[in-house]
């Protein structure tokens, strides 16, 4: 068995030690963000459209009535007019 063959692996894998080096000029440094107006505006704009209701019930409300009482129609030559135009047929 050889020794001298795990001591030369031994020694590269060995941590490096380092001789004569000393931080003396150690300066602190902080990192910062800043963010434009722009991006403030656009914050903004997500804020109010996240709070915003998804469903305007004042414009569905008078459908849904007339959905659940029975008395809603929907003209089949419209609906299919409006299919066809949707998918370019």
């Amino acid at each position: 068995m050889r020794i001298e063959a795990y001591n030369q692996i031994g020694q590269i894998y060995a941590p490096k030690k380092t001789y004569g080096t000393s931080k003396t000029n150690s300066v602190s440094r902080t990192d910062q963000v800043q963010i434009s107006s722009l991006g403030k505006d656009i914050q903004t704009l997500k804020q109010a459209v996240a709070s915003a209701p998804d469903v305007r019930e004042e414009l569905t409300a008078p459908i849904k009535a007339k959905v659940q009482s029975g008395s809603y129609d929907v003209s089949t030559d419209d609906f299919a007019g409006k299919l066809l135009a949707a998918f370019g047929a």
